[in-house]
């Protein structure tokens, strides 16, 4: 049976064995060296022998030395046995002084432990060594990495391969010119301008981004130009979610979709993020998907008083409350977290809800998002996109809440899909509900923006799933363009624009440059270090299909129905300027809206939309 195999006990009392038998051999050097002529123990000097071999597993048992696996013996566990060594030499030398032993010479107190740690990390670093190569010995040949990055953590990180053997570490490439040129753990540093070639010459199969902290502008910069060479490259996570202070392979991850896409996020305001939360009771709706649990995370940071967590999945609603309950008990025991599982259109439990915690704002996240889902399922779209926020805003103001935030889309300008028309249906709403003046006392007001990466439904995930199933990349049109953002900074953005609402505005995020989805296709292919398969490339490896744009689907969405947005304090905020229905005038068609959709009578449903939804092309795939 192999080492490997042995229990527990057993390697622990081989280890001890051999602690003692090296600190015997260590007493049996340092004589030598002492009286200059190989030593031959005899009379009292045996005692010697025996205190230095017994009293070693006895401070190494102390020292909890044994604890340690050989497999993983690192720097930290190397410095935990050099303070046992200390120990052991501190005990031997009181023995000295103490004259226990007779005639025990004091320098041999202070050879035999140099000596002996001499030995132990030598047998302790060939243990490890032959341990892991007998673990790995029927794995394939390591990937050859190179490390972008030699700081800090890219140090960690290659001693962290040289335990897996999942990779061998062929080099660093960094930009600080004073550390080109030397080597780290044996690899050399390279400049960043002769990557080519060193990718070509040590025949590098993988690159790791290393550089938790660097800005996002040079991030990108540096990922553009690793898409151009054969590598698959990876990541570390950012310097804020590396906590604990050391990098471990777990850590390495697939390029986040901010590396393909992202841009320097504007620090958000601390001041509007806690102007309507610090201290106080918020609702949050649809708060098990995607923006809802992010606008909750971010929520709970701002200290409210009391946080309610309302959607209809019940899953979706455990597994946001599970994680924020984790987070509330180690940071904010003092906040209350509510999950609340219930429909929207619900309007009588709605009612019981706000009567009975009465909070002063409610953040509108819950709607159905997909489209083509919408397309086949009109009915229940407007039900709960349109009557589901219609519920929640009456019972906003037949119960006095003195704010509400609808988060909406930037599929609702000039929608060619049902989503997109019932989203704009709820904006109309709520300004309708907003333009009453004085008749109650709620203040609406809307946020709309365009896809956040990484959501349920998003095309990146998707595309990862097909990546690893070995292709086809599926994009429906070679010039279908969307706005992205981060979720993170979506979440931020609403509830800073929240913070600035007076009534009835629509405010927008602003997205930056759209980008096509073909080329984010070919750009996750690159980094993979596989080659997309086309007719320039007839022998690549992944080919992209184009399949056509699905049922309600733009080539190109919008923020704006009219042009000349009104700026914000906020760089990053803006506020439309938007027609809308007067309440009376509304509520005749909502009314008609309503049957239609209970009738599941589409053609009635479109005809309302039609009437109200300036721009809505339900027949129409582009503008």
């Amino acid at each position: 049976m192999r080492i490997l195999d042995w229990p527990r006990p057993f390697k622990k009392a081989l280890v001890i064995a051999v602690d003692v038998t090296l600190a015997l051999f260590a007493t049996w050097v340092a004589y030598s060296i002492r009286m200059e002529t190989l030593h031959s123990p005899e009379g009292q000097e045996w005692i010697h022998y025996a205190v230095a071999g017994a009293l070693a597993p006895v401070v190494f048992l102390t020292a909890g030395l044994y604890r340690a696996v050989f497999r993983y013996f690192s720097t930290k566990a190397m410095l935990q046995t050099v303070r046992a060594v200390l120990w052991y030499a501190m005990a031997l030398v009181a023995f000295h002084w103490l004259q226990i032993w007779p005639k025990f010479p004091l320098t041999l107190g202070l050879m035999q432990p140099i000596i002996f740690l001499l030995l132990l990390g030598a047998v302790r670093v060939t243990a490890q060594y032959w341990l892991v190569s007998r673990g790995v010995e029927n794995r394939p040949a390591p990937r050859r990495l190179l490390i972008y990055g030699a700081g800090e953590a890219g140090v960690q990180m290659s001693s962290a391969m040289a335990v897996t053997r999942a990779f061998q570490v062929v080099g660093f490439v960094d930009d600080a010119p004073h550390k080109q040129g030397q080597t780290i753990n044996g690899a050399p540093v390279f400049s960043a301008s002769a990557i080519d070639a060193v990718v070509s010459d040590l025949a590098v199969t993988d690159v790791l981004l290393a550089m938790p902290s660097v800005s996002r502008v040079r991030r990108n910069q540096i990922v553009q130009r690793l898409g151009t060479l054969p590598v698959h490259t990876r990541t570390l996570p950012r310097l804020s979610e590396l906590a604990t202070g050391r990098v471990t392979v777990q850590d390495l991850r697939e390029l986040d979709v901010e590396d393909l896409l992202g841009r320097e996020p504007v620090a958000p305001d601390p001041a509007l993020l806690a102007k309507r939360l610090y201290q106080q009771v918020v609702l949050v709706t649809g708060a098990g998907g995607t923006i809802g649990s992010e606008l909750s995370r971010q929520i709970l940071r701002e200290r409210p008083l009391k946080l309610l967590l309302l959607d209809h999945s019940e899953y979706g609603l455990y597994c946001i409350h599970r994680e924020l309950e984790q987070w509330r008990e180690a940071n904010a025991p003092s906040i209350e977290l509510v999950p609340l599982l219930v429909s929207v259109g619900n309007r009588r439990r709605l009612d019981s809800i706000l009567g009975k915690y009465h909070p002063s704002i409610i953040y509108h996240a819950a709607a159905y998002k997909h489209v083509p889902m919408l397309e086949s399922n009109p009915s229940e779209g407007i039900v709960n996109n349109v009557f589901g926020t219609l519920a929640l805003a009456q019972s906003a103001v037949a119960l006095g809440v003195p704010n509400f935030v609808l988060v909406s889309t930037d599929k609702a300008v000039r929608p060619t899909n049902l989503m997109g028309a019932s989203k704009r249906m709820a904006e109309l709403v709520l300004q309708a509900l907003a333009n009453q003046g004085g008749a109650h006392g709620t203040c609406f007001s809307m946020v709309r923006f365009g896809n956040v990466l990484g959501s349920s439904g998003s095309v990146v995930p998707m595309f990862r799933d097909q990546l690893e199933a070995g292709g086809p990349l599926t994009v429906t049109h070679p010039e279908v363009t969307r706005y992205f953002m981060t979720i993170p900074e979506a979440a931020q953005l609403v509830l800073q624009a929240a913070a600035m609402a007076n009534g009835g505005e629509v405010f927008l995020l602003d997205m930056g440059e759209p980008v096509k989805i073909v080329d984010l296709a070919r750009r996750l292919v690159s980094l993979a270090g596989l080659r997309v398969k086309d007719e320039q490339q007839p022998d690549g490896d992944i080919e992209v299909q184009f399949i056509g744009l699905r049922p309600g689907e733009k080539l190109y969405e919008e923020l704006l129905i009219v042009d000349n947005p009104i700026p914000t304090s906020h760089p990053r905020i803006m506020k439309a300027r938007e027609d809308c229905l007067a309440w009376a005038d509304l509520e005749t068609l909502l009314g008609q809206l309503q049957q239609a959709a209970y009738n599941e009578d589409l053609q009635g449903i479109q005809a309302v939309l039609k009437t109200c939804v300036h721009g809505y092309r339900p027949d129409a795939r582009s503008p």
